[in-house]
């Protein structure tokens, strides 16, 4: 069951209270109860100090200030033991130095105030052999007299003086034991900081999982053997010892992990492959080692390391010298994964977005056997997806799940679960009951566009900015294969200070030269606007152009789309993890040919601009009534950009 699904008594008895985990921890240490004992003849001494109706240590009293409060009848109550008397006054009493100044008496003023103390209890010391005649004349007096015999040692003295110095001493000697061992020490830095999952607890299953079928299929066969590794034992087939996930970030590999163990019912460690390093050396391959220890002692049960790239990167990768503790970590990883005995039902789930960079060892057959890919998920997954995180929260009827699945490709699980937690917090402000369409169209805006910015921008800013998208509108909207407008805004959003929103009717998993020259067209389509309207241009195409010549480059050196080179894979447009291999790649392309490459950049990227103009100029008419429905409105729907646009060209010849 999902953390969210959980009832207020199911999270109580899931985390526990507060007192109830500090002792069941103690209890569960190596030295619970030894604490436990220490802390209680602590515990004894001071009440043995401070017990009630004792404000703090007895005064002493001087023994002729003794007699005399005796004979005014003042002592209630006395203890004899030897020669020391324990007392209590019938009423508080001014002490200083040793000597009682009863209520008739002034405390004179040589007498320090500070050394004044009102007290009911006192002790005093009495001469030998005085012990008959002291107790006859309390007696006489009225006082009760108690004797107690000052020879011999009592238990309870001997547990509070001498058992604290035994415990204390057992304890530094069980902890010098503990730093004379190799390689386990009182810091526990060798031991796994890996989480384990009860398998009694909920567990998220392949019900809280979706839009990943493909990797839940593939995932089930995993599952099966966990259940039943005898079936496969006997036909001698051996379970893949390593599955790696691969997948963007946030698209749910953790949860697909989580889902295989809790599908499983088998223990689930899970740990992030940062915290096997650590500065000191050797600390790393020794967690691991405890990892598969502790995996292999509670077989079957799955092992999950979390972004295996920060411990798996390859040994050598371009110039400088690797890290020695990550390395050695790699490679004790490496042992471990390939020291499995035929038939030890532990099975290693790894994540990762990065898969280029692991070391080759890692992937080979008979450590990671599988890779399986979690992609991000497409217009039904979505769909799926938010159907799942809308579980506890009320939404009114008019939400269209399927129309905020279709208006957000590319989003990951993350994104979508952000998604509806920010159409959460918008309804909340707002006061609602139940989170309606708009707190969605809202919460979109703000994860796709940023938070609106109360910039006071002047009217010739507003025309600018209204006439730059107004163009990106208006080329998008006349070019065939461009992708519908959802929204133009000239209100400042996060770094822009407007945009045009285009929300594609569905996934595109493949594009065609045409789509892209279009897209090239609609990028400079900002820029192609203002120099037509105002024959000047701005600052405001800067990332206009840097995704336009991003996407020209792609075209030229990646999918081999320019005239001047042909079908040639040229390696530009590619992101290097690591600096050194972008130094030592190989350098077979001439220059010439890196001149040809920038040369169709540049061209690709002109006749796009062109395309833009000329667009712009057919379309003059729509382009100014457009701009100044911005700037009189701010915001304009779909609707409203037909109304003022007009028909979209359902046919027409596509460039190439």
């Amino acid at each position: 069951m999902d953390e969210r699904n959980r009832t207020p008594r199911e999270s109580r008895d899931r985390q526990g209270n507060g007192v109830g985990r500090f002792f069941r921890s103690l209890l569960g240490s190596r030295f619970g109860i030894l604490w436990i004992i220490v802390g209680l003849i602590l515990f004894y001494n001071l009440y043995a100090v401070f017990r009630p109706g004792q404000s703090g240590p007895q005064p002493e009293v001087a023994y002729s200030s003794f007699i005399e409060a005796v004979q005014r009848g003042l002592i209630s109550s006395v203890t004899i033991s030897g020669n020391t008397v324990d007392g209590q006054f019938t009423q508080p009493l001014r002490v200083a130095n040793g000597y009682v100044y009863f209520p008739d008496e002034p405390v004179p003023d040589t007498v320090d105030p500070v050394q004044v103390r009102s007290v009911t209890r006192f002790r005093t010391v009495i001469p030998d052999n005085a012990q008959v005649e002291v107790a006859d004349l309390l007696r006489q007096h009225g006082a009760l007299v108690q004797v107690r015999s000052s020879g011999g040692i009592s238990f309870s003295s001997l547990l509070v003086s001498v058992l604290p110095f035994v415990f204390l001493i057992g304890l530094l000697f069980l902890l010098g034991r503990n730093l004379s061992r190799g390689q386990q020490n009182v810091f526990s830095f060798g031991r796994s900081r890996a989480r384990v999952y009860d398998v009694e607890r909920p567990q998220v299953t392949f019900a809280d999982v979706a839009g990943e079928e493909e990797a839940k299929a593939e995932l089930a066969q995993v599952v099966d053997f966990l259940k039943n590794p005898a079936k496969y034992h006997r036909i001698g087939a051996r379970l893949p010892r390593g599955v790696l996930l691969v997948g963007p970030p946030g698209t749910g590999k953790t949860l697909l992990a989580r889902a295989v163990a809790g599908e499983a019912g088998v223990p689930f460690f899970s740990v992030s492959a940062s915290e096997f390093v650590e500065m000191f050396v050797g600390v790393g391959a020794s967690r691991v080692r405890d990892l598969f220890e502790r995996a292999k002692a509670q077989a079957p049960a799955i092992v999950f390391i979390d972004e295996l790239d920060a411990v798996g990167r390859q040994r050598f990768a371009g110039l400088g010298v690797g890290n020695d503790e990550r390395e050695q970590t790699l490679n004790q990883l490496l042992v471990e994964m390939d020291g499995f005995e035929a038939h030890t039902d532990v099975v290693v789930i790894a994540a990762t977005n990065r898969p280029d960079v692991l070391d080759p060892a890692l992937l080979r057959p008979g450590r990671f056997d599988r890779q399986v890919m979690v992609g991000l998920p497409d217009k039904r997954g979505r769909a799926a997806i938010l159907r799942i995180h809308t579980r506890g929260i009320p939404i009114a009827p008019d939400v269209d799940l399927d129309g905020l699945a279709a208006a957000t490709p590319g989003f990951s699980g993350a994104d979508l679960a952000n998604l509806v937690n920010e159409a959460a917090l918008v309804a909340a402000r707002r006061g609602k009951q139940v989170v309606d369409q708009s707190d969605f169209e809202e919460a979109l805006d703000k994860v796709l566009l940023g938070t609106t910015r109360s910039l006071l921008m002047s009217e010739e800013e507003r025309r600018l900015v209204a006439y730059h998208e107004a163009g990106h509108a208006v080329v998008a909207y006349f070019t065939p294969g461009s992708d519908p407008l959802r929204k133009i805004s000239i209100v400042p959003r996060g770094r822009a200070l407007g945009v045009t929103v285009q929300a594609p009717e569905e996934d595109r998993f493949n594009y065609t030269r045409s789509q892209l020259l279009g897209r090239l067209a609609v990028l400079l389509g900002g820029r192609a606007a203002e120099q037509l309207v105002f024959h000047e241009v701005s600052t405001g195409a800067q990332n206009d152009l840097k995704e336009a010549t991003q996407l020209a480059r792609r075209m030229v050196g990646l999918w081999g789309m320019s005239e001047e080179l042909g079908p040639v894979y040229l390696g530009l447009g590619e992101q290097h993890v690591f600096l050194g291999r972008e130094i030592v790649q190989d350098h077979s392309i001439g220059t010439s040919t890196l001149d040809r490459a920038d040369q169709a950049v540049r061209r690709l990227l002109d006749e796009a601009m062109e395309r833009a103009e000329r667009v712009l100029r057919e379309h003059r008419a729509e382009l100014d009534r457009l701009a100044e429905l911005l700037i009189a409105e701010e915001t304009v729907g779909p609707e409203k950009i037909r109304e003022v646009l007009g028909e979209q060209p359902v046919a027409a010849t596509e460039e190439r």
